[in-house]
């Protein structure tokens, strides 16, 4: 459910609205995009828009925990949890960090840090739907792996922070702060190597 789900009203035009809202944000991120564009992108009038989001901000925020759960899902299917480590945690580093660097997945970050303190419901959302849920994911798979005896580990969750850090490495604050507006998918495999050998120096087995 997403951020003042209250506010938010379901109809049968309500997926057409998130789609074309979804290709608008992803084109021009969140402060350029305007309603008549995206009302246009979806087909329906700026009256049918406003009925179903009182405001872009709420519009935004669904589309973007919309995107959270869809790439968990499929970074998900991509990965076989009852493997190892040096298997699972570069495949899903990867996935996750080229859609925390995509030009959605940035503009979300801005947008939750930036209304944290007047929509303290924007921030919690964001993170429950973003870093809360890699974290749960990545624990409950660490747990298994130290089951398995295939890592070493006394505090999960601080594992599962050390690793997220770990793989944002140089890549995040550049990124945040526009030195680099397109990351090459070669520099963020690097990283990530790194991020999985630093890892597992320290919690393999």
């Amino acid at each position: 459910m997403g951020v003042d789900a209250g506010k938010v009203r379901k109809g049968r035009k309500y997926d057409q609205v998130i789609g074309g809202a979804r290709d608008i944000f992803l084109r021009e991120g969140f402060e350029g995009a305007s309603v008549d564009d995206i009302a246009r992108a979806a087909g329906v009038s700026k009256a049918t828009l406003y009925n179903y989001f009182p405001d872009k901000r709420l519009l935004f925020m669904e589309v973007a925990t919309g995107q959270c759960h869809a790439q968990a899902h499929a970074v998900l299917a991509q990965v076989d949890l009852a493997r190892p480590p040096r298997e699972v945690l570069p495949v899903a580093a990867k996935a996750y960090m080229r859609f925390a660097l995509s030009p959605l997945g940035t503009a979300m970050f801005r947008v939750a840090v930036s209304e944290a303190a007047r929509f303290p419901e924007v921030g919690e959302e964001f993170y429950r739907c973003g870093l809360g849920m890699v974290r749960t994911y990545l624990v409950d798979y660490l747990q298994g792996a130290a089951e398995r005896g295939e890592v070493r580990i006394d505090d999960f969750e601080i594992a599962a922070e050390q690793f997220a850090m770990l793989c944002k490495a140089g890549l995040w604050t550049r990124r945040l702060f526009g030195l680099d507006r397109d990351v090459p998918d070669a520099e963020v495999d690097r990283v990530i190597d790194e991020a999985v050998e630093t890892f597992m120096a320290r919690f393999g087995v």
